[in-house]
């Protein structure tokens, strides 16, 4: 059997367990299966940009490959099979955690990832909902380490299925409790509460398979409270199809509250200080 198949198997296999544990495991009791939005997260996100975007970066990584020559020096090919894929698992996971944490510090990144946190019902197929300029940054940093550095074929393969499996995971609406294991690998315990309107900006739990990173970087947020109050995006109404949530990102700028601090002041009149606010928490 070959990998692709294997691959896809796994996929379609825990999509249907995960929406299984929803039914009888639920972490938000009453939320639906099929919810507002889950046609287009499922048909739009899932299948329709999956395949569009995945053959835009596979040409891209190809032309790139073409101009460097770079794969040919095969830097990781003897290594053994599992180890590429820890290897690529590994740190692909720490960018992500990285990148991840900018999105929510950076406005201009900010309109890229905010589709991704519209999801007003969080379950197994709402991680599929990102912008399709974030998925083009994100999966080209993914994929073209393993192409380049010369990885066995089947390791792109492989790391998209664990990937695909992985974000299905920790967005499922699934009431489990690991405890220590919490501390090393990410689930919905964690990661639903980065979803909640509960957490003020930058947020918290930024990490994507391997929850040590929050650790180790002071970022995880695990409270004894098990349930968020809700999901989505506090005080503000995104667009419901695919087509306006891609070009919300392009809208402008909401006019600043309070007086115009480019305007002329009078003389005599003092100029406004600015308040001093304390640190951001990491």
């Amino acid at each position: 059997m070959s990998w692709p198949l294997v691959s896809l198997l796994a996929v379609a296999a825990s999509a249907l367990l995960l929406v299984g544990l929803e039914r009888v495991w639920p972490q938000d009791r009453g939320q639906k299966l099929l919810r507002e939005g889950f046609w287009t997260d499922l048909l739009l996100y899932t299948f329709f940009q999956s395949y569009a975007l995945g053959l835009a970066i596979s040409r891209f990584i190809a032309w790139l490959d073409g101009v460097t020559g770079l794969s040919r020096f095969g830097l990781v090919f003897r290594w053994p099979l599992s180890m590429q894929v820890l290897f690529f698992l590994v740190t692909h996971d720490l960018y992500i955690y990285w990148f991840h944490r900018w999105q929510h510090r950076s406005p201009v990144l900010w309109r890229l990832h905010e589709a991704h946190h519209s999801v007003e019902n969080v379950d197994w197929i709402a991680g599929s909902r990102s912008h399709a300029l974030e998925i083009l940054i994100n999966q080209t940093v993914e994929f073209a380490p393993m192409v380049l550095l010369g990885a066995d074929p089947s390791v792109p393969v492989i790391k998209g299925a664990i990937s695909a499996v992985w974000g299905m995971w920790i967005h499922a609406n699934v009431g489990v409790r690991t405890g220590a294991l919490q501390l090393l690998v990410n689930g919905p315990e964690m990661h639903r509460w980065h979803h909640a309107v509960d957490l003020p900006p930058p947020g918290r739990n930024f990490a994507t398979k391997l929850a040590i990173w929050d650790w180790l970087f002071g970022t995880a947020w695990r409270p004894a409270r098990s349930q968020p109050s809700g999901y989505g995006l506090k005080d503000e109404v995104f667009p419901r199809d695919y087509v306006r949530q891609h070009l919300y990102a392009f809208r402008r700028p909401a006019p600043p509250e309070g007086p115009d601090p480019r305007a002329r002041i009078p003389p005599g009149v003092a100029r406004p200080q600015p308040a001093l606010l304390p640190p951001a928490s990491p």
